[in-house]
């Protein structure tokens, strides 16, 4: 993202109290303030009420600042994946599954977990021609992820739902796993324990 600019005030918070500012490269969620800072969401109190406090705008973006105030973007806050207690972040599972050969395309989302309130699913396009099984998947990530953060579901698409202009379309996935399954007949998907 970079620095923010003239005028305006950035801060890295905690995801849960939304108050306490974190360290240097730990993320939070990003506020900022300053006089272009949207007033409110017209007619929408509530809405105003969650995203606006005490002049600041809490953006739902989770990012990090290093030490000379550029600020990264992590993840969206909707999209962190709490499962047993850790903070899982996408964007970091899907750039290890993105490390192997044979992956075209990645998208990971937080499923229901009985003990765990969620878990990892990487939904995963192959390149034209790869076969893997999604043991491999799991064996390739144990190598590179903490335990914590390694898929425990993986289904193979032929495609993933994107928008008009291409951007993956996680909460569709999710809708379509609330739903007790998925709307693609040509998908593998099995559940595997670590």
């Amino acid at each position: 993202m970079g620095l923010p600019i003239p005028n305006t005030d950035c801060k890295i918070v905690d995801i849960d109290d939304g108050i306490t500012e974190m360290d240097i490269h730990e993320p939070g969620e990003l506020i900022v303030k300053g006089p272009q800072v949207m007033q409110g969401y017209w007619n929408r109190e509530e809405d105003t009420a969650h995203t606006l406090k005490n002049g600041w705008l809490y953006t739902g973006d989770i990012a990090y600042m290093d030490k000379e105030g550029y600020c990264f973007i992590v993840s969206r806050k909707k999209d962190v994946i709490i499962a047993g207690g850790y903070n899982i972040y996408p964007r970091d599972v899907e750039e290890m599954i993105y490390a192997h050969p044979d992956v075209q395309e990645v998208v990971v989302a937080g499923i229901p977990h009985e003990y765990r309130g969620e878990t990892v699913k990487a939904y995963i396009v192959l390149k034209e021609g790869a076969q893997i099984a999604e043991e491999e998947i799991v064996s390739f990530c144990s190598k590179r992820l903490a335990k914590y953060k390694i898929p425990t579901a993986v289904e193979f698409r032929k495609a993933l739902p994107k928008t008009t202009v291409g951007k993956i379309l996680r909460r569709k996935l999710i809708e379509e796993e609330s739903k007790g399954g998925t709307l693609h007949s040509q998908s593998s998907n099995k559940r595997l324990s670590l």
